[in-house]
């Protein structure tokens, strides 16, 4: 999902900066809502862990170049359903940074818009969330069409926001279109793999639920709303 260099370049890139900051400021809503919630230092360990695991996925995991941007298990449903929606979001948000800072510094200039392809879709999931599942269940009680509904969602919303970006720097010219459908469909990959993903983890957290300290994790994993 990042974008390469020099796809959106010059004044286009003020646009990623200003979906980029509110999609930020979103993150901070949810961010005082979830303090409020379980506290602050709940809050910040949740935030610590996710921005270590957004990191680690982005370093470890296969990912690679295709078309206009990059494939990336991300795994953004799973820290939702394991942390919560504030926490996720800033630790895509800081995880993005410290790949950008320490490994990748030609990201950095993307990053707005980079950011904001992680945390929409991400937002997206929770309303979705919200929805489909019942609030007399917990998320480790999910079954899979509920799992596979929220990851499609939310790698749709990142293969989305790829093509706008794309789109919106390059034009419609067949070469760039065609880089995004190459894109697009190298992420069905992703989509098939991450709902298993969130089931399995899922699946573990049920089985330690009474070793799990409810600090370190959303409320919502186990107990119903």
């Amino acid at each position: 999902m990042h974008i390469e260099p020099e796809i959106v370049t010059g004044a286009k890139l003020v646009l990623s900066y200003a979906t980029g900051i509110a999609a930020g400021g979103v993150a901070l809503k949810l961010a005082v809502d979830a303090v409020r919630e379980q506290g602050v230092s709940s809050f910040l360990v949740r935030t610590v862990v996710t921005t270590a695991l957004v990191f680690s996925f982005f370093e470890i995991l296969p990912h690679f170049r295709v078309g206009v941007s990059e494939v990336h298990f991300i795994l953004g449903s799973t820290l939702f359903l394991l942390f919560g929606a504030a926490p996720a979001a800033l630790g895509l948000a800081f995880g993005l940074l410290l790949q950008g800072l320490f490994f990748v510094p030609t990201d950095l200039p993307q990053y707005g818009m980079n950011v904001t392809t992680l945390l929409v879709p991400l937002f997206a999931i929770q309303a979705l969330a919200q929805r489909i599942i019942p609030r007399n269940t917990a998320y480790v009680d999910l079954r899979y069409r509920q799992a596979l509904a929220l990851s499609t969602a939310y790698q749709s919303g990142i293969v989305a926001w790829v093509a706008f970006w794309a789109i919106y720097g390059a034009g419609f010219g067949a070469t760039n279109l065609a880089n995004i459908a190459t894109f697009a469909g190298s992420y069905a990959l992703v989509i098939v793999i991450e709902p298993l993903a969130d089931l399995a983890v899922l699946a573990l957290a049920k089985s330690l639920r009474g070793v799990t300290a409810d600090g370190l994790v959303t409320p919502r994993l186990h107990h119903a709303a």
